[in-house]
Parts: structure tokens; C-alpha cells; sequence
């Protein structure tokens, strides 16, 4: 039996995720970023352990999210599941004067990662869109650019790519991947999305728990439990360190070694 904490769980994969886990008998804690939609995850999931609060689009309420994870852990596996679809017509800007999209799909599970006590697996939710994203890490909060929602939703899919293989390299000691649930039919992905919705999160459950010996990997980018093609950007170990760097910047914490 594992235990696993699962950012953004209150709906969609995330709650799919936390589903599936609990039946095959792992602990899950939850995640939602007010009490509103905590209330809301524990309903879809009354077996869960605990559920969490925590504004990822905020910087302090995301270090404050990690510390309460802490008092609660350790835990064998951390799910970076939440996002910000790409959607968005026009640039929404956090308290923190962020790009909403970078600060909750790329910045959060930075400083989560950074400050959640090292668990034995990482995985990171990306898209098939990653493939399209910027790897120039240029004007990451979109101060300069003309706002472009699916542009910005890319980028920050082959960010988590770049973290997830940033701290393969870095943590030998832990299993850290990526993977692409599929375009399904949740609210982000809308109601034509193509993908089964079935399958939509069973590979995170997998490489979260799972026991096949093709879960004991890292650096691997996955769909459907398959390896599947990445951008190869995301291989880059310059592009990983300035990566690493901007976040830092941006929030004031640093990836621990």
C-alpha cells in the first residue's frame, strides 16, 4: 500500500486518480485550493485520509500548502496534477502579478517539488501539447508577448516535461516522470474531447503505485503506460538549469540538490 498526495483533486483526473488509488487500497490525500472545493473533493472521495488547502495560482499559499503536506507525510508519491486549462481569452494575472497559467501549471509544482519532503515518485501531468510549447523559457509570465492562451498552456505543459527530467537527473534517488493522460473528456478538455475518459487517469496511477517493474524508471514521458515521443528540448540539461533558475527567481525558492 502506497501513500499518495494528488494536487488538484477535487475534479476531473485528479479525482479519477484519487478513485482508482483508494480502490486498489492506497491512501490518498487531497488536494482543492479553498474549503468550498475541499468539501467537494471529500463527496467524490469520502475514503480519502485528509484533503488540503491551497491557491496554487499564490505563491505563499503554495509554500503554505507544502508545509501542511509535510506535517502530514511522508508520503511515497506526489501526484502534480492541477492546471489551468488554456482557455483563458486574455491574460489573467495573479496577487503575486503572474500569468495565471505559468503560475499554476509550471511555478506551483516547481516550489511543491522544491519543498514537499522528497517522496520515492514524482509525477507530472503534461499534454500532448508540450510538443508545441516554447522552449526559450523566454517572458515565461507573458509581460511582453501578445497573450496567447493555447500558447501559454503549451509552454507550461513542456515546463512540467522539463521539471519532471530536471529532477530525474538531479535526485537519483526518486522516480520522476511525465505523462500525457490523453485529450479527454473532462472539463478542461471539453465535452468532443476523443480519448477515453476511462483511461484518462490510469497511467498516474500507475507510475504513482504501481508494482510493474516499467514503473521503476525515470525521466520516461508516458501515454496510456506507453513510452511515447517528447519534445527532445525537454532532454536539454541547459534548458532544465535555466529553467530551475527563473523559478527561483520568481519565487524565492530554491531546488534543493
Amino acid at each position: 500500500m502506497a501513500r499518495i498526495f494528488i494536487t488538484g483533486s477535487a475534479d476531473g483526473l485528479g479525482k479519477m486518480a484519487a478513485q482508482l488509488l483508494l480502490s486498489e487500497g492506497h491512501q490518498v490525500l487531497l488536494h482543492a485550493r479553498n474549503n468550498a472545493r475541499a468539501e467537494q473533493a471529500l463527496k467524490a472521495n469520502p475514503s480519502a485520509e485528509d484533503v488540503v488547502t491551497g491557491d496554487l495560482s499564490s505563491i505563499k499559499e503554495t509554500i503554505d500548502l507544502s508545509q501542511k503536506v509535510n506535517a502530514l507525510g511522508p508520503f511515497d508519491a506526489v501526484i502534480h496534477n492541477a492546471a489551468a486549462g488554456y482557455q483563458e481569452r486574455r491574460k489573467i494575472t495573479t496577487p503575486d502579478g503572474l500569468a495565471h497559467i505559468f503560475a499554476i501549471n509550471s511555478l506551483a509544482p516547481y516550489i511543491l517539488t522544491a519543498l514537499i519532503h522528497k517522496p520515492s515518485r514524482l509525477v507530472y501531468l503534461s499534454s500532448g501539447l508540450h510538443r508545441s510549447g516554447d522552449s526559450s523559457l523566454k517572458d515565461l509570465s507573458w509581460d511582453r508577448r501578445p497573450w496567447n492562451g493555447f500558447q501559454a498552456y503549451s509552454d507550461s505543459k513542456l515546463h512540467d516535461v522539463i521539471l519532471a527530467f530536471a529532477i530525474a537527473r538531479k535526485w537519483k534517488d526518486v522516480y520522476s516522470n511525465a505523462l500525457e493522460p490523453g485529450w479527454v473528456a473532462t472539463k478542461m478538455g471539453g465535452p468532443g474531447a476523443p480519448d477515453s475518459l476511462q483511461e484518462g487517469p490510469v497511467t498516474q496511477a500507475w507510475l504513482a503505485a504501481g508494482t510493474d517493474p516499467k514503473t521503476h524508471t525515470t525521466a520516461g514521458y508516458f501515454y496510456h503506460k506507453q513510452p511515447r515521443a517528447v519534445n527532445p528540448d525537454a532532454r536539454n540539461k541547459d534548458i532544465q538549469e535555466e529553467f530551475l533558475e527563473k523559478c527561483f527567481e520568481f519565487s524565492g525558492v530554491r531546488m534543493p540538490d
